[in-house]
């Protein structure tokens, strides 16, 4: 059987989300010279790609009649279960959708229940890397669902990243989960060392030069590590979002029937900041380690958003 390497017709993709991930990731899709069509509630937000030479649908049926894969990233899993089940009666029986949102496990399950009864296959591919990784294709894909599926989808993924098989629907959501467990406790370890450092009479930036390398080195320590030096909090990734899935952490960790003592008090720290600064960098864990300190802070920079 041909793989769709060995073939010389790519597969049609819709592109449903075209925010601060999918912006470059739609772009990647079409260097690579899939044919895509592109649709957002907001339509001004794809308009850009058109000059990529995405076709810019005005309707959910317009964007998804064609397609053989359909790519959703999307604020919530709401949202997602909102828009698919409005795709619902256009998609073409043997497509295959594949959110790359980050959701609820069950809002997965709900998703590919849906799908499923109209013949269409399902993938939860979310991802990690950031605008930063989105724009180089670096990102990495945890995707949940049958392995033939996976294979179908596994070349246009490539596009975007590495791609990883991680179980059943709905894995790809837990290791999400997993992800961002380390990703939001890391970083507000890192503001609580930053803040220790400017505190206790040692500079911040020379502290983090003289650790990196040795077993707290990480990319979260060079990436963000700088963003909270320079107070640098326009989004890449967000608060609301790292808040909301501190709180789908939670959920899988009862319904898991296991207790997480860091990440409960992680939850606590974003959302903290999150009516003050909803839309700020992750990176602004920072400031909520400072709210918990008055008077005390990093640097002398204006904080910038």
């Amino acid at each position: 059987m041909k793989t769709e390497s060995q073939s010389n017709t790519k597969k049609h993709i819709a592109f449903l989300g075209i925010g601060l991930m999918g912006l470059p990731m739609a772009k990647n899709l079409l260097k690579a010279g899939y044919p895509l069509t592109a649709w957002n509630r907001t339509r001004e937000k794809a308009e850009p790609l058109a000059a990529d030479g995405a076709h810019i649908a005005s309707t959910l049926a317009e964007a998804v009649k064609d397609a053989d894969i359909i790519i959703t990233i999307l604020a919530d899993g709401s949202t997602v279960i909102d828009v698919i089940n409005a795709a619902l009666p256009a998609f073409k029986r043997g497509a295959i959708v594949v959110d790359m949102s980050s959701t609820k496990q069950s809002e997965a399950k709900d998703i590919h229940a849906m799908l499923a009864k109209v013949g269409v296959g399902f993938i939860d591919a979310p991802v990690s890397g950031g605008t930063v990784g989105a724009a180089a294709a670096t990102l990495a894909i945890m995707a949940g669902g049958s392995a033939a599926n996976f294979e179908q989808v596994k070349p246009v993924l490539s596009v975007l990243g590495r791609p990883t098989l991680v179980g059943a629907v709905s894995a790809g959501q837990v290791a999400k989960l997993c992800n961002q467990l380390i990703v939001g406790g890391t970083l507000s370890i890192i503001a609580e060392a930053m803040l220790l450092a400017q505190a206790a009479g040692a500079d911040p930036a020379a502290m983090r030069t003289a650790i990196r390398g040795g077993f707290a080195e990480s990319r979260l320590l060079e990436v963000h590590g700088q963003r909270m030096l320079d107070r640098a909090f326009i989004p890449g990734g967000q608060i609301k979002t790292q808040a909301k899935d501190m709180d789908n952490i939670m959920i899988a960790a009862q319904e898991a029937g296991i207790t997480l003592p860091v990440s409960a008090l992680v939850t606590e720290i974003y959302h903290s900041i999150l009516d003050a600064y909803p839309n700020a960098d992750q990176s602004a864990a920072l400031l909520a380690i400072e709210k918990l300190n008055p008077g005390k802070r990093v640097g002398d920079a204006e904080d910038k958003f």
